[in-house]
C-alpha cells in the first residue's frame, strides 16, 4: 500500500486568554503500515468544542490536559480504508475521538460503527453526537422538566442548547433560550419553536429581560454560559428548581478569577439544588438517546444547524471562533 502523509494539528503553546493561531501548529506525519488487530481511518469531519479549552491548559481535570508537541483529540467521523481488525471493515464508518489529524491509525478501541441513514454523518459530532448525549442526559436526568413546567437555556441556539431548548418542548415545557445574535434568536422562535429568546448582547438588565419573559419564575436552568446569565437565573429560580451546570464559556478564557454569583444565597432560601456533570458518566445511555433522537428526528421535532469550516488547515480558527460566537449550531471541519 501507498505511504500516506497525514497532516495534523498540535499544540504548540498553552493558551492565556482566548487562544491564538500561533497556540497552534500543523505538521505532517506519514502513517505507518498497519499491524495486527490495527485499522486504518480517513477522518471525513472533526469536531472542534468548547471543553477542549479546558484540556489545553496544563491543570489536573476529569482528562488528562493536551500535551505541548503532541497532536491534539477530538471527536471525529470517518471511515476505515483498511482493517486488520476482525471487528471492522473497509467501507465501515465510525466516530472516535481521534480528530486533529487527516488520517489515524487505531487498535478498534473507543471506536463506533455508525450507519447514518438519511443523516449527514457530521450529525453524529453533534445532535446524535456527544452535544446531544449531553443535552439529553443532562435535562432528563438532572434536571427532570415536568409538563408545564418553564425551562431556561442560556446560549440555546448552539450545539448542546439547541437539542436541550427542543427536548424541554417535547417534553411539554415552556421554553427560554438566550442567544447572541438576532439571526440566532428568529432560528430559536421559528425553527426550534422555543416560546421566548433575547439577544443578550443587546438586551440589556439580564435579570429585567428574563423576569419579564418568566411570569411564572423558572422551574429549569440549563446553564452552558456562567457569570451574568447565572446570577439572572437565580434570580428567577422556583422554590425546588433545578440547575443543571453543563459549561461555563464565559469563564474559559478568564486569565483572573471570575467574581462568584453574588445571589448564591438564592441556592439555600429557595431549596434548589444545583448539579454538574460529566458526560462521560452517561455513556451507557447512547442506545436510549439513539433510539429517542431518531424517533424525534423521523417526527420533524428535532432540527439543527451547522457552522462547516473546509480543511485541516483552517481547524484552529474554527475553534478559536466558538468564543468569538462564530458558530451557528454545531461547528465542525470538513477534512
Amino acid at each position: 500500500m501507498k505511504k500516506i502523509v497525514s497532516r495534523e494539528i498540535r499544540l504548540k503553546a498553552r493558551p492565556v486568554g482566548i487562544p491564538k493561531e500561533s497556540d497552534f501548529e500543523m505538521a505532517e506525519v506519514t502513517v505507518p503500515d498497519l499491524l495486527e488487530n490495527q485499522l486504518l481511518v480517513k477522518n471525513l469531519y472533526m469536531s472542534v468544542d468548547p471543553y477542549m479549552r479546558g484540556r489545553m491548559n496544563d491543570l489536573k481535570s476529569y482528562v488528562p490536559p493536551f500535551q505541548i508537541g503532541r497532536v491534539l483529540e477530538g471527536g471525529s467521523v470517518g471511515e476505515v480504508l483498511a482493517s486488520n481488525n476482525d471487528r471492522f471493515k473497509p467501507g465501515d464508518v465510525v466516530v472516535s475521538s481521534l480528530g486533529w489529524r487527516e488520517y489515524a491509525v487505531s487498535d478498534g478501541d473507543g471506536l463506533m460503527k455508525i450507519a447514518p441513514g438519511n443523516v449527514p454523518v457530521q450529525a453524529y459530532l453533534g445532535t446524535l453526537g456527544m452535544p446531544g448525549l449531553t443535552a439529553y442526559c443532562g435535562l432528563l436526568e438532572i434536571g427532570k422538566p415536568t409538563e408545564n413546567e418553564t425551562v431556561f437555556v442560556s446560549a440555546a441556539s448552539g450545539a448542546v442548547g439547541s437539542i436541550v431548548s427542543q427536548i424541554a418542548k417535547i417534553k411539554g415545557c415552556s421554553v427560554i433560550g438566550s442567544a447572541g445574535s438576532d439571526e440566532k434568536v428568529s432560528w430559536l422562535k421559528d425553527e426550534a419553536g422555543v416560546d421566548e429568546a433575547f439577544n443578550y448582547k443587546t438586551t440589556g438588565d439580564l435579570v429585567e429581560t428574563l423576569g419579564r419573559l418568566s411570569p411564572n419564575g423558572i422551574d429549569v436552568y440549563y446553564e452552558n454560559v456562567g457569570g451574568l446569565h447565572l446570577e439572572a437565573a437565580l434570580a428567577h429560580m422556583n422554590t425546588y428548581g433545578r440547575l443543571v451546570m453543563c459549561g461555563m464559556i464565559g469563564q474559559y478564557n478568564a486569565t483572573t478569577p471570575p467574581v462568584g454569583p453574588r445571589n448564591l444565597g438564592y441556592v439555600v432560601s429557595k431549596q434548589l439544588r444545583m448539579q454538574g456533570f460529566i458526560v462521560m458518566d452517561y455513556m451507557d445511555r447512547m442506545p436510549k438517546f439513539h433510539s429517542d433522537m431518531s424517533k424525534w428526528i423521523a417526527e420533524g421535532k428535532i432540527k439543527w444547524k451547522e457552522t462547516i469550516v473546509e480543511g485541516i488547515e483552517n481547524a484552529s480558527a474554527a475553534f478559536i471562533g466558538l468564543f468569538q460566537g462564530k458558530n451557528f449550531g454545531k461547528m465542525v471541519v470538513k477534512l
